[in-house]
């Protein structure tokens, strides 16, 4: 019976290797995807404080709303500049430019953005009051989903599938009625001289 059995426990030994070895390497493969997953919550985080800011900047100067239309995208493909000269909405913009660029994080003295690529936009959908404005925050994510429906950064990323973007709505009603005629004063004010 001694002799039946020899080698037995040889082969059981490396069965059980195998399946410790099977076990590490799906969790190696899962400790991957959880950084990546970390990685994209991360970036999002950032997007939504960004977001967040300029949503803000707006509410704050509504009268001149209009002004934060942007034509082309802020953040990557400009440059970090000095703000100091600006005021209202342009100094807002060119803040925000420069938060997308990562202007307020250096590591070794390189500037290093939350977010890869990021960009925003300022669109205004509705000129009619209330007026209704849509402030976008875009990213190169790092896995393919859905791709977003705005146009911010369209066309930017490769694939569309890879770009990442959060919107919000802002809306401006009638701020100033003309006391003449009671409708409303849509033009921004001139702004003051510093």
């Amino acid at each position: 019976m001694k002799r039946m059995q020899s080698g037995a426990t040889m082969m059981e030994v490396l069965v059980a290797i195998l399946v410790v070895v099977i076990g590490l390497l799906g969790l190696a493969g899962l400790q991957a995807r959880i950084n990546l997953s970390e990685m994209e919550s991360f970036q999002r985080a950032q997007a939504l404080v960004l977001l967040q800011d300029m949503v803000d900047r707006i509410n704050a100067n509504k009268k001149n709303a209009v002004s934060y239309v942007t034509v082309t995208p802020v953040g990557t493909g400009n440059s970090i500049t000095d703000c100091s000269a600006l005021f209202d909405a342009a100094f807002d913009l060119c803040q925000w430019n420069n938060t997308l660029l990562g202007a307020a994080e250096a590591t070794g003295g390189i500037k290093q953005g939350a977010m890869i690529d990021a960009r925003g936009c300022v669109d205004q959908v509705t000129a009619t009051m209330p007026a209704q404005y849509v402030v976008s925050v875009v990213w190169q994510g790092i896995n393919p989903t859905v791709a977003p429906t705005t146009a911010c950064g369209r066309g930017q990323y490769g694939a569309d599938n890879t770009r990442r973007a959060l919107t919000a709505n802002v809306l401006v009603g009638c701020l100033q009625n003309n006391p003449v005629t009671g409708a409303c004063i849509t033009t921004p004010a001139v702004p003051p001289i510093r």
